[in-house]
């Protein structure tokens, strides 16, 4: 029997997510004959823009899914802008019904609003990660690839759909043929969900010094409260200044500059992502003081937060 995936697109979903988890399936079918169908969803049944101003027919609006059946949100910037409450009480009915619910991208987000990710592991874009960490906290988010919970399955979207899709080939149908499908996509191998959604920080930054690693490691993890300088020297055992003298070295920046500069990335994700307000997102990045938050984004990013997010959503 052919088992059945529905893909419910959003405004301004990704098309690269959407895409990628697609292909899986086609290519697995022309190995093994009709393992698969698919079936493009749309809240009223018509086309759906993407992000990147392509247009995708849909087959049906939210209708009644077939018995077994997994249901996929692909969604991008703005997830939410599309959730009615008919499409709530579309997936809580499905849920109920036995429903396998997964969300491409940033499509957990609507998952989570639904209150159908209680109790389930998650994952999404690492750009919207702590925006969902802020909206959810009593939720369960990791920057997995993916995510496979019982009847949950979440992808971080782009290429990572494709490494879902082949897990979920190689736990029906045997690594054999998610090898074969892998290789018609000149993949070098095939990603575990455990690997890194952003590349190594080393990588990320053209650095080598372990020390330095570390510590840039710290800051990502600690924008709330942010650590002071000493005490980021002192949790790889250098004095402040080796460590300053290792930020200038290596990435002609001083330590405090380099981790203003990531809080306020963080904080302009928050603002375009959640509906924080400002002061919540100043208070969320370890920024005591609002005016001092709005100084310093203003000077990095040119406006001021409450333009920016206007902006963003405009």
């Amino acid at each position: 029997m052919s088992q059945d995936f529905y893909f419910l697109l959003l405004p301004g979903f990704s098309v690269m997510g959407f895409v990628s988890a697609v292909e899986p399936l086609r290519v697995a079918n022309r190995f093994r004959g009709e393992l698969y169908r698919w079936h493009v969803l749309s809240a009223d049944g018509g086309a759906v823009l993407a992000s990147n101003g392509m247009s995708v027919n849909a087959d049906a609006a939210l209708e009644p899914l077939k018995k077994g059946a997994t249901l996929l949100v692909v969604a991008g910037f703005d997830a939410l802008a599309g959730y009615t409450p008919a499409m709530q009480h579309w997936l809580r009915r499905l849920d109920n019904e036995g429903v396998t619910l997964g969300g491409i991208d940033t499509g957990s987000l609507l998952l989570a609003e639904a209150g159908l990710l209680d109790g389930y592991r998650s994952t999404l874009h690492w750009e919207a990660v702590e925006a969902f960490k802020e909206s959810y906290p009593h939720l369960q988010v990791t920057q997995e690839l993916f995510e496979i919970d019982r009847r949950r399955i979440t992808s971080a979207g782009g290429t990572a759909s494709i490494d879902l899709m082949l897990d979920l080939i190689a736990q029906a149908h045997g690594p054999e043929l998610a090898i074969q499908v892998s290789e018609q996509f000149v993949l070098g191998r095939i990603r575990p969900r455990q690997d890194h959604q952003r590349m190594q920080i080393a990588t990320r930054y053209g650095i080598s010094n372990k020390k330095l690693v570390q510590v840039i490691r710290e800051m990502e993890l600690h924008s709330e409260p942010p650590l002071s300088t000493l005490e980021l020297a002192e949790g790889i055992q250098v004095t402040r200044r080796q460590l300053e003298r290792l930020f200038r070295l290596h990435l002609k920046d001083t330590p405090s500059n380099f981790y203003l500069g990531l809080r306020l990335e963080k904080a302009r994700q928050l603002l375009r992502q959640t509906d924080l307000s400002v002061l919540e997102v100043s208070l969320a990045c370890g920024f005591e003081s609002p005016s001092y938050f709005t100084r310093s984004y203003r000077a990095r990013f040119a406006r001021c937060p409450r333009e920016d997010r206007r902006i963003s959503h405009a």
